[in-house]
């Protein structure tokens, strides 16, 4: 099997070196997956772009970040679990919190309708439990954040398959297992 590897700025379109610019001067970092996207300029912009206006929606960042963990861990995804354990805590989670959420297992019923409708619609690709989908509309939600959800669980679906076909390095600390 060919071996991805990440790339570095020189090899890239211009459309995704002028993206990893405004990472470099945002973070600080082009984080590997996100220079691995950037092989294809599309891709990274679309995905860029994609990720920006769903940041604008009904979900807090705390619950975008809660989808990202729950996804990520159905999915296995070694790389997204450590991006987004440490967003999470940046976001003012605890460490036990994300476990928690990479359970499914969390008090607040609003985010446990979100969670388990994100691990459903992953789990199921995309027949959702019909339980957990109107336990989501129960708690509160609407059709326009129920797409919302679909958007989120989808861009953590393309970034734990890139990671899942090119296994690159995980340029963050590991997350803990779960138990």
């Amino acid at each position: 099997m060919k071996t991805i590897t990440v790339p570095v700025r020189e090899q890239v379109s211009e459309e995704s070196q002028v993206i990893f610019d405004q990472m470099q001067k945002r973070m600080g970092r082009v984080p590997n997956l996100y220079a691995t996207i950037g092989y294809s300029g599309n891709a990274l912009r679309s995905f860029v772009d994609f990720e920006t206006t769903l940041s604008k929606g009904v979900f807090r960042p705390k619950e975008r970040e809660a989808v990202a963990l729950i996804v990520s861990e159905v999915n296995s995804c070694a790389y997204c679990l450590a991006g987004h354990t440490l967003a999470a805590i940046k976001n003012g989670y605890t460490k036990e919190d994300t476990l928690a959420i990479r359970k499914g297992e969390v008090n607040d019923p609003k985010l446990s309708a979100i969670l388990l409708l994100a691990k459903s619609i992953t789990e199921n690709q995309g027949h959702a439990d019909e339980g957990a989908l109107d336990n989501f509309f129960a708690a509160g939600y609407d059709e326009a954040a129920l797409m919302e959800l679909v958007g989120l669980v989808t861009l953590r679906i393309f970034t734990n398959y890139v990671y899942a076909l090119t296994a690159i390095p995980v340029d963050f600390p590991a997350a803990e297992p779960i138990n």
